[in-house]
């Protein structure tokens, strides 16, 4: 019997492949009818036998192309039109938006042997794509996702693009990027003062200044990176020096999976990520016997590595003595991600040797997402390219919630319907250009998401940028959040727990509700609202934010706090040049000058690995704890220190007597290997003592706990506690899908007000 039916289909729908896949499915079930991309989704309009048809809607789910995410089929019957063709029309640009915005994708197989034959006529092209991958987010300026509006709108299709382009068989049907060397973006050479250099193979050009030890930036899909060769010591060495960067580990791209095994240990879970279509820079162990430059990642062991995703980056990569490149983001310190070609010119300037740029205007920048597999779950140290910004989805409605970060690490989350976008890394709000790159995109992204802006929400704390931010925008209420409660909250609604649950919160700053710094924090209760169980003594910040840059200060503050003029005497003796500093802080503690009170494990974990003498001074942030950390294996179990817990109303853990062995562990010269692993096992032991304790004043808990904050992204931490708290009975959730760190915030902040307003 013939029938017709309206079918409307929401999700990552536009933007990969999905109309010539719907209308190859239909003409091979013999169905007539249209499909058009709107402002909903994508809508086909199917006229055939009804059991032709009840297959289509089968097979459209199960047979998707491989970069669509659908998450709604709605199916109403219709009038028969009597059809006779299927056809795909034009997109209509109405309705309310239901969009989820198409992601950047790497290069896929198909192109990757289409560039590499030599009889085809995109042979080496950089910009080859298709519908299963290339830029998509970066490069549109409007919705829907249709050429007109994105920045290949400057770039006509020749006749063969236009052919394959309007061919419903060719999977570069409507693929919007498409282009080919007649007709597409091309790539040019310029030098350090940005003249163009003429040369008739710029990309081989490039390839040789790299061997010859040059540092070139070179323009990718979401911005400049600044590279150099990873095995020459002299030019990693000029890098770091030109960039102001002494110490920080340098991302690298690897040509392939077998060079990455040269330098690192690669797991299948590992592969299967550094080869995904997000191609994000995954954290690896390194081989003892690693081959690169030694200013790469020092005092690591891991390195970040990721593949080439661009087809600019496999070209680069085809020199045999060109296997590792060192792929840094190309912005001068604690600026944003340089984009724009002009920026690159002026901001670059002395750094750079050599640029290495094309046409294609880049609408959007994204910076390289970065993960790591963490007691063997994926662990989001940044969500950016690649993941952002497809929607997370949620069980209630969140229009109209805009959350807006934290200070660091920031993002913006901003809900619409039962769906929630977290926009991309922005970084610290430190200068104007970060804030104003900020207002940009979150700007942008309102406009393409298309919601009220009904709530906004900020943390609590007074400083934060987030409070001036908001003037640019009309908001009908402002909630404040606490920092610690958005990250525990952040991880209940992404694992979508019911009722309530432990929070076990370890991070680096956060302004707590006694207008102390909290950091080291149980937690128990649920989105909507917590009590806190236990937290980490409070000890002293002389100067503040310098303690935090010299982490020798916290240390030294934390033994005079601890142990007065005893620990005094152990802060001189193992920091002897600092004896005058000494003196003055504790002046500054005992009169509370410019001294703020904080219980903190970003803290704890500086003054140890000060005491420790491996990092007495920060050069970036988080150096000290993640150098620490660095030493220590998570496939072992240490005997812990000493510590104390106080039975007060409040739970208080007391590292005092840890400080005081580490300290004569030190000084007689024991391993710093075995003083840190020792002291991860502390901290962990010290947790489940005070949940033991938390659980036996309050025997009505449930046994649920979330781990979440930026130090859990430390691997022996979340293994270990994973552990001890599943034999102890606990149900354990860690965020998989959102960083535990201040990226993962504005998620948390998102999750808090939608409970708040379903209360």
């Amino acid at each position: 019997m013939l029938t017709a039916v309206n079918v409307a289909i929401r999700g990552r729908v536009q933007g990969v492949g999905f109309r010539p896949f719907v209308y190859q499915l239909a003409c091979q079930l013999q169905l007539s009818g249209t499909v058009q991309n709107n402002m909903d989704g994508v809508k086909i309009f199917l006229e055939g036998e009804e059991d032709l048809i009840q297959m289509f809607l089968t097979e459209v789910k199960e047979k998707a192309p491989r970069l669509a995410k659908i998450k709604e089929i709605l199916v109403e019957s219709t009038a028969v039109q009597h059809v006779q063709k299927f056809s795909i029309i034009p997109s209509e640009r109405s309705g309310t938006s239901q969009l989820v915005i198409p992601i950047d994708s790497a290069v896929c197989e198909d192109c990757l042997e289409e560039m590499n034959d030599p009889n085809d006529f995109r042979y080496q092209y950089p910009f080859i794509n298709c519908t299963q991958c290339g830029p998509r987010y970066t490069i549109i300026d409007e919705l829907p996702y249709d050429r007109p509006y994105t920045s290949m709108k400057s770039f006509p299709m020749c006749d063969d693009c236009q052919q394959e382009y309007e061919d419903p068989t060719n999977r570069r049907h409507h693929a919007q990027p498409i282009a080919c060397p007649t007709c597409g973006p091309k790539v040019q050479l310029l030098d350090g003062a940005g003249t163009i250099i003429n040369s008739a193979n710029p990309i081989q050009e490039t390839i040789n200044l790299l061997k010859a030890g040059k540092i070139v930036a070179i323009k990718g899909i979401g911005g400049y990176h600044l590279c150099c060769d990873a095995m020459n010591e002299a030019a990693v060495t000029a890098l770091r020096k030109k960039k102001n960067r002494p110490v920080r580990p340098l991302a690298v791209m690897a040509a392939s999976l077998t060079a990455t095994s040269s330098f690192a240990i690669v797991s299948d879970k590992e592969a299967e990520l550094l080869t995904s279509p997000e191609a994000p820079i995954v954290i690896l162990k390194k081989h003892h016997n690693e081959q690169l430059a030694a200013s790469v990642a020092p005092n690591m062991s891991t390195i970040g590595v990721m593949l080439p995703y661009a087809p600019l980056h496999h070209l680069l990569l085809t020199d045999s003595e060109l296997s590792v490149l060192v792929m840094t983001s190309a912005n001068p310190s604690g600026l944003p991600l340089v984009y724009q070609d002009n920026d690159a010119m002026n901001y670059l300037v002395g750094i750079a040797d050599f640029y290495l740029s094309h046409n294609r205007e880049i609408l959007h920048p994204v910076d390289d997402s970065v993960v790591q597999v963490n007691a063997g779950k994926l662990d989001f140290l940044r969500r950016s390219r690649g993941y952002v910004p497809d929607p997370f989805p949620t069980n209630q409605d969140v229009t109209g919630i805009v959350a807006f970060g934290g200070q660091q690490k920031t993002t913006f989350t901003i809900g619409r319907n039962k769906q929630i976008f977290i926009g991309p890394h922005i970084g610290d709000l430190e200068n104007i250009e970060t804030i104003n790159h900020y207002h940009k995109e979150l700007t942008h992204l309102l406009r393409w998401i298309d919601t009220p802006k009904t709530s906004a929400v900020i943390d609590a704390h007074p400083g934060y940028q987030a409070q001036n931010l908001l003037t640019d925008y009309d908001f009908a209420e402002v909630i404040k959040v606490q920092h610690h409660h958005a990250h525990m909250a952040g991880c209940i609604a992404e694992h979508q727990i019911d009722g309530k649950t432990f929070g076990i919160i370890l991070d680096g700053t956060g302004y707590g509700l006694d207008g102390h710094i909290w950091g080291f924090e149980i937690l128990y209760g649920d989105a909507a609202d917590f009590k806190r169980i236990a937290h980490l003594h409070y000890t002293p910040l002389p100067g503040s934010e310098k303690s935090i840059r010299e982490p020798w200060r916290n240390a030294a503050a934390m033994l005079i706090s601890y142990h007065g003029d005893e620990g005094a005497d152990m802060a001189s003796l193992v920091f002897p040049d600092k004896a005058q500093e000494i003196q003055v802080l504790t002046s500054m503690i005992e009169k509370r000058i410019n001294t703020v009170y904080a219980g903190t494990c970003g803290r704890l974990f500086d003054a140890v690995s000060a005491i420790c003498g491996v990092t007495k001074v920060a050069n970036y942030d988080g150096q000290a704890a993640i150098e620490l950390a660095e030493l220590t294996d998570e496939t072992q179990i240490y005997e812990p220190y000493s510590f104390d817990l106080l039975d007060n109303e409040l739970i208080t853990i007391d590292f005092s007597t840890m400080l005081k062995e580490i300290v004569s562990d030190v000084l007689a010269r024991v391993s710093v290997t075995m003083i840190s692993s020792r002291f991860h096992e502390t901290v962990v032991q010290a947790i489940m003592s005070a949940m033991g304790m938390g659980l036996n004043k309050n025997s009505n808990l449930e046994k649920t706990v979330v781990l979440s904050g930026g130090s859990l992204h430390n691997r022996y931490l979340r293994k270990r506690l994973t552990e001890e708290l599943k034999e102890k009975g606990f149900v354990v959730f860690a965020p998989e899908s959102i960083p535990c760190n201040d990226g993962g915030l504005s998620y948390g902040q998102l999750a808090v007000a939608a409970a708040k307003r379903r209360k």
